[in-house]
């Protein structure tokens, strides 16, 4: 299953010099293992991530970024953000706020690196879409307080959030549990899928 993988983590702040090494091993590790890895097409941790996947020769995965501009000039020129790194570009149009709704709802997991304030929203959104949510710790900001707030404040699906400290270990496990989630699909495959529901509607 090439899984679409989300990397969420801040565009800028004090958790970007210390755990951007983190987030391009991520990055790396999903190209790596076959994955899509989906950012919100922005600066940041994101954007390590992004290069991670990048810098991996002849990748069997697909960097996609959501962008939260209507075009690629809006994108350049207005919101200042970078394009070479990615395989494919969705000019949303929906401004910072909406992009990160449409990029979490197009994720089948979502990975927390660092963070600030849209990191959270970032992961509220995964939680209450019940999306598989994995959290990088050690890797400063949102992600080391977590596990406090998920404490505090209960949230659907907090038992299942899934932590470690070292990216390969924590995307294998998120994988684990990608896989069970869509066991239906295993034994089938795409093709098969698409096969059976062209049929049901002729």
């Amino acid at each position: 299953m090439k899984y679409q993988i989300c990397v969420s983590g801040a565009a800028a702040g004090d958790t970007v010099h210390p755990a951007h090494q983190l987030a391009f091993d991520l990055g790396k590790a999903i190209a790596q293992r076959g994955k899509t890895l989906i950012t919100g097409a922005t600066v940041g941790l994101p954007w390590y991530a992004a290069q991670g996947a990048f810098s991996v020769e002849g990748k069997r995965g697909v960097s996609i970024g959501f962008s939260p501009a209507s075009s690629f000039r809006e994108h350049v020129a207005v919101y200042k953000l970078p394009t070479v790194e990615f395989d494919y570009i969705n000019f949303t149009g929906m401004a910072y706020v909406g992009r990160d709704v449409h990029l979490v709802r197009s994720s089948d997991a979502v990975i927390t690196v660092g963070g600030r304030m849209g990191s959270l929203h970032e992961f509220s959104t995964a939680l209450e879409s019940r999306k598989v949510c994995g959290v990088l710790l050690g890797s400063g900001g949102l992600a080391d307080y977590i596990p406090t707030l998920i404490e505090n404040i209960d949230a659907p699906g907090a038992k299942d959030i899934i932590y470690d400290t070292d990216p390969e270990r924590l995307l294998d496990k998120v994988i684990i549990a990608l896989d069970k989630k869509y066991i239906d699909f295993a034994h089938t495959g795409d093709d098969r899928h698409i096969s059976e529901n062209r049929a049901g509607r002729g």
